[in-house]
């Protein structure tokens, strides 16, 4: 088999969104003719564990660890967390905050960690990696990120040692929707901006999750990338026990909610047919599964909807796939950002697969939106468009009473991470072959 060098940073037993594109890709190249050998963090700092993703990584792959140093013991200490306490990503934040304190940390991190703060990482890994691959060959490297130091590593090595290489983006570098709140100065944007270009310039392959981010992507480096979406996993459903539908119209969203997904327009509509609906007060359940921000919180006591929410925290993966297909409808919210086109979620696509009516908040004009119409999975109306919120969830409701709510979900099988794979694995046999 060839081999390839999968540089990440999340790996089981993280949790959370940003292992899984990885973990399930590693879990089906030996079907495609690749061995992985993954290099990680052996002592990184990780929002949520999950051992529950254990059971996806293949027996006997090569695993290499090695230590890393991260701030955020000194950043606790600014911003007066306990040494414990978890960091959250996307600025998500379950209670107000100090904010001159926040702000002082914010501009600390974007200012000085660049790329992130992960960037102490990047020289012992080269120097540790050249050491191993003296003596262990290897036909290409691939990097994922964020976090986008483990580009950088990559970058090192491909240059160094003249060797193919696929850097793979989960997520936008500097038109990542948190960008603009790094309050970062006019060199350090400039910093961010000389690295971003000089990864997609350099990479012999790059990879992302929309054909939107791939237009964004051609703004900087106009090159050909592969669009490899995210995915879901048959075998996650396949090995989950069948769950019973929730009794009541439950409307579920599962992950973190942060400030930027707080859907207004949603509780709004809730509330004005909560007064219009006489028997929608006894049936709602919002079922909210994962970390909320604050910000959150305050919206839905404002709408008058704290006691129709269920709270539900963190489930591992296993748990997730049950509750996504027992819930009669879910809630996907795409940020309410300028980059809000390109994104597409892990777990938008585990949605699909649990074949349960789609309440999406986003651009209709998005890639999210392009897809949710070809596969007949759902509903989806503009942040902002209360009436039209308004409209899908009676749809749904008066179904749910007649006993006739489910999704088409036509056409979700290119969405399966063994075909993925698939895909991924060709690009490695072109970046080899070139």
């Amino acid at each position: 088999m060839n081999k390839v060098l999968v540089i990440t940073y999340y790996w089981p037993p993280s949790g959370g969104a940003g292992v899984q594109r990885w973990l399930k890709f590693v879990k089906y190249l030996r079907e495609f003719n690749w061995e992985p050998v993954l290099y990680i963090p052996d002592n990184p700092e990780y929002p949520e564990l999950d051992n529950s993703l254990q059971k996806d990584i293949p027996d006997q792959v090569t695993i290499l660890r090695h230590p890393i140093w991260e701030p955020y013991n000194s950043y606790k200490k600014v911003i007066g967390r306990k040494k414990e306490e978890k960091i959250n990503a996307a600025f998500l934040s379950e209670k107000r905050q100090n904010r001159l304190l926040e702000n002082i940390s914010v501009w600390i991190r974007g200012n000085f960690f660049i790329p992130d703060a992960r960037k102490f990482w990047i020289k012992p890994s080269v120097r540790v990696l050249r050491k191993y691959l003296a003596t262990n060959q290897v036909d290409a490297i691939a990097s994922t990120g964020p976090p986008h130091s483990m580009h950088l590593i990559a970058w090192k090595l491909a240059k160094q040692l003249n060797l193919p290489w696929l850097a793979d983006f989960r997520d936008p570098w500097t038109n990542i929707d948190f960008y603009k709140d790094l309050k970062l100065t006019a060199s350090a944007d400039r910093e961010h901006q000389r690295l971003e270009k000089t990864v997609l310039k350099d990479a012999t392959a790059v990879s992302v999750i929309s054909n939107t981010m791939a237009t964004d992507f051609n703004r900087i480096v106009l090159r050909n990338y592969d669009v490899i979406t995210n995915g879901y996993d048959a075998d996650d459903i396949l090995t989950a026990p069948a769950p019973e539908m929730d009794k009541k119209f439950s409307i579920a969203h599962i992950g973190t909610l942060v400030s930027t997904r707080n859907p207004a327009s949603l509780w709004a509509a809730l509330q004005n047919l909560l007064s219009t609906q006489k028997d929608l007060a006894k049936d709602l359940e919002i079922k909210l599964i994962g970390k909320i921000d604050h910000t959150v919180t305050e919206s839905l006591e404002v709408y008058g909807l704290t006691q129709y929410v269920k709270r539900i925290p963190y489930l591992p993966h296993n748990q997730v796939v049950i509750a996504q297909r027992q819930s009669q409808v879910l809630l996907l919210i795409i940020n309410n950002t300028p980059n809000a086109k390109m994104i597409l979620t892990g777990k938008f696509f585990e949605y699909l697969a649990a074949r349960r009516p789609i309440l999406c908040l986003g651009p209709l004009n998005g890639d999210a939106a392009a897809i949710l119409h070809d596969t007949k999975s759902g509903l989806i109306s503009d942040h902002g468009d209360i009436k039209t919120v308004e409209k899908h969830i009676l749809d749904y409701y008066n179904r749910y009473q007649n006993g006739d709510l489910h999704s088409e979900s036509i056409n979700i099988e290119a969405y399966s991470r063994k075909k993925l794979t698939e895909q991924l694995a060709n690009v490695l046999d072109r970046i080899i072959s070139q």
